[in-house]
């Protein structure tokens, strides 16, 4: 597994793609945060609209991590040494998932330089930025993407060509976040059937489940949910994997 994690975290930086993840997000990251913080209309220390922005940013971003993960090795052959590698293939699934996680993480560490100017220079008047909710609101994304580097891992496993992987994920985010926002509609706000409906819809959300760090608490039940999502979804990938080599 260490290797595989090796080689993945190799392959970041001997190509473009970690260089443009890190550059990109950290860029585009540190413009939201200005625009939203001391620079909007009324400039005010909440950074609450800047980790939702970061979460919807997260899901263009980390399937250009997880988009070479499988594919690449389908589609250049390499996946059949992979079949007869010692290495068991859910620690070959993993270590990759790894050094997906693992550049998110850079990104996410580099990102609290973006926090400087903003404990510097406080809206005036204004009282300074809500420590909690920001480690809060850094837990959350940890974990949220999490479940998307193991949506993208599994996803890139089913087809040769890593750009669809790329775009079938994205799209496949986009799509638990519209369902998500189904249980907000008006026709589910009553009680009965349609209660139960946003309830189920509640619990199951990736992104519902989001809200419960964005004002710095701790949410136990959120932590054991997320990673038990990524453990399910990162099996399938290997049962995937496991199916493919008894063919």
């Amino acid at each position: 597994m260490i290797a595989i994690f090796k080689k993945e975290m190799k392959s970041y930086f001997t190509t473009v793609t970690g260089y443009v993840f890190l550059a990109v997000a950290l860029l585009i990251s540190g413009f939201v945060l200005s625009i939203t913080t001391f620079m909007s209309a009324e400039p005010s220390s909440d950074t609450s609209s800047y980790f939702s922005i970061v979460l919807i940013m997260s899901m263009v971003f980390l399937p250009i991590l997880t988009m070479r993960s499988f594919s690449d090795e389908r589609r250049t052959r390499t996946d059949q040494l992979l079949f007869t590698s010692p290495v068991s293939v859910f620690s070959l699934v993993f270590g990759k998932f790894l050094s997906a996680l693992c550049m998110y993480l850079i990104y996410l560490a580099l990102s609290l330089f973006n926090f400087i100017p903003l404990f510097a220079f406080v809206a005036e008047g204004a009282d300074g930025p809500n420590v909690a909710m920001i480690i809060g609101n850094f837990i959350a994304l940890v974990l949220v993407g999490m479940c998307f580097i193991s949506i993208g891992i599994f996803i890139s496993s089913l087809t040769e060509n890593m750009f669809a992987s790329a775009v079938i994920t994205v799209a496949t985010l986009f799509g638990l976040l519209l369902i998500n926002g189904i249980s907000g509609l008006s026709f589910l706000q009553g009680d009965g059937f349609a209660q139960v409906i946003r309830i189920v819809i509640d619990w199951i959300s990736i992104f519902a489940r989001f809200d419960a760090f964005v004002f710095g608490y701790f949410d136990i039940p959120s932590l054991i949910y997320y990673i038990s999502v990524t453990f399910i979804l990162l099996l399938l990938t290997e049962r995937r994997f496991q199916a493919r080599r008894l063919m």
